[in-house]
């Protein structure tokens, strides 16, 4: 099989101290560049903001730039709830202090980091000013067993120690992932890919599940066909040479299904997407719950990106429909867009969706199915549930799974 490596996505990292310490200038010293507002007044990072940028010999960054923690007040309580939210989400974690302050406020942050399984570092600023206790230092590196770097963003002497420092809190997956269909395909073989060009589709561009799949076909030496499905029938007539691996959006599986014969193996992005990012065998198993469903029902469908929706979205309105029509009940559809917290408590839904992923990576994905997964509610993703509505989910799971599922949604 392909041995092609798919880049992953950007490693997510949280800055994390006081107010005025130093977060948003250790940004711009890391990066080289003025990329966060930075002041001599305290507050001025008042809401959590995200910089992306390629740190050479590190690869691409989301930084997360959070308010400060010591923020008074009840906008401050806000703004620090804000940041408590980040920690859920990122990779890894910088502590900036300064002038050998280490209290509660600090060991709190710690806690939270440990709670969510956070890798982090403390970097203490303004050294040019006031460098680190050695005593505290000895005592940080024993009590936590991490790195506790002296560093200032003024004079940057020992910026590759803090690089080095990232290397080592940065978990290795995040910089070598497996590949989406290297382990499906051979050097050489082709593969189809239908992208279909709809309403949904941007506008001059492709989706980013299909952009990151193309590249990964030619990571792995594969021969690439990129069509939409109304060409498909055009294929088999002018071309007809069987590929070893069709890949559809999950929107037209039925045409995909229909016009792919049957023992060319066919699956879906999405489907490709839920195994690259996790949770796939709770997928597995919480698909088939589709059937049980009631009237009455409560679905929790989660996106985690933030789109303008339109007509025919899929999320909103075609999975709801493709559900209504599968099972022949009311259903209550709940949407929960970006990484927003559901409406109701977990527990009183009786399936979730989530969709492919793509924008988030991860962890953020696992960390949003997770109370689900804890309290016993059956999740799926986007293609999961469509194939199983359309009855070709056995087909479509077929190249993940060694032997066909049975039941009642046969293919």
């Amino acid at each position: 099989m392909g041995n092609g490596q798919l880049k992953s996505s950007s490693v997510h990292i949280g800055i994390f101290g006081r107010m005025n310490v130093g977060k948003s200038s250790l940004i711009n010293a890391l990066s080289g560049q003025d990329v966060a507002i930075v002041s001599a007044q305290a507050g001025t990072t008042t809401d959590p903001i995200q910089k992306r940028m390629e740190i050479h010999g590190f690869g691409p960054v989301v930084f997360i730039d959070t308010p400060g923690i010591d923020d008074a007040g009840e906008l401050g309580s806000l703004r620090t709830g804000r940041a408590d939210r980040v920690i859920r989400q990122i990779d890894a974690a910088v502590l900036v202090t300064e002038k050998n302050t280490f209290t509660d406020f600090e060991r709190g942050l710690i806690e939270r980091f440990s709670e969510f399984n956070v890798p982090f570092f403390i970097l203490h600023n303004k050294s040019d000013i006031a460098s680190i206790d050695s005593a505290l230092r000895k005592s940080l590196q024993s009590e936590y067993g991490i790195d506790v770097v002296d560093f200032s963003t003024i004079e940057k002497k020992n910026l590759d120690t803090v690089l080095q420092s990232l290397r080592k809190v940065a978990p290795p997956a995040i910089f070598a992932r497996p590949t989406i269909l290297g382990d499906l395909v051979n050097r050489g073989d082709i593969v189809l890919l239908v992208t279909p060009v709809d309403t949904e589709a941007p506008e001059g561009r492709l989706i980013l599940p299909q952009v990151q799949t193309i590249r990964d076909c030619l990571d792995n030496d594969c021969i690439t066909v990129v069509l939409t499905e109304e060409e498909l029938d055009t294929y088999w007539k002018k071309v007809g040479i069987p590929p070893q691996l069709a890949v559809t959006d999950s929107q037209v599986f039925l045409k995909a299904g229909a016009s792919i014969p049957a023992h060319i193996p066919l699956t879906s992005f999405s489907i490709l997407f839920a195994r690259l990012k996790g949770a796939f065998d709770n997928y597995l198993e919480g698909t088939p719950r589709i059937s049980a469903l009631k009237d009455g029902d409560c679905v929790l469908i989660m996106e985690s990106c933030s789109h303008h929706a339109v007509s025919d979205d899929i999320g909103r309105v075609k999975i709801p429909r493709w559900l209504a029509n599968f099972t022949g009940k009311k259903l209550d559809i709940e949407i929960a867009a970006g990484l927003d917290a559901p409406a109701r408590s977990i527990g009183e839904y009786a399936l979730v969706i989530q969709c492919g992923g793509c924008m988030i990576t991860r962890k953020q994905l696992l960390q949003r199915l997770q109370p689900a997964i804890e309290a016993g509610i059956p999740v799926t993703n986007y293609g999961m549930a469509i194939a199983y509505c359309c009855g070709i989910y056995d087909r479509a799971i077929a190249p993940f799974v060694k032997e066909r599922r049975t039941g009642t949604n046969l293919i």
